[in-house]
């Protein structure tokens, strides 16, 4: 049940040795293992939103008192303090 066509060039031969060898290995394995990748791509996507959101709310923090220190510093007299 061969359905690839048979080429007599050495290359060729080793590439469909190997991707016979590749499927098989494919066929054979566990299926867990996409089950850990997708694990994996959840876990990242939640700390990625975690780090988003931390970063936002420094963010505005850091911009509402720079408006503060330079609304102070406008208002101030050459002699005067904030």
């Amino acid at each position: 049940m061969n359905r690839l066509p048979t080429v007599s060039h050495p290359a060729v031969d080793f590439l469909m040795a190997y991707l016979r060898g590749r499927i098989q290995r494919v066929r054979e394995e566990d299926l867990s293992r996409g089950a850990s990748a997708v694990e994996w791509v959840i876990i990242s996507a939640v700390v990625v939103t975690v780090v988003g959101v931390v970063a936002f709310i420094i963010n505005n923090a850091l911009r509402d008192k720079a408006t503060g220190v330079g609304d102070c510093i406008s208002k101030t007299s050459d002699t005067g303090t904030c």
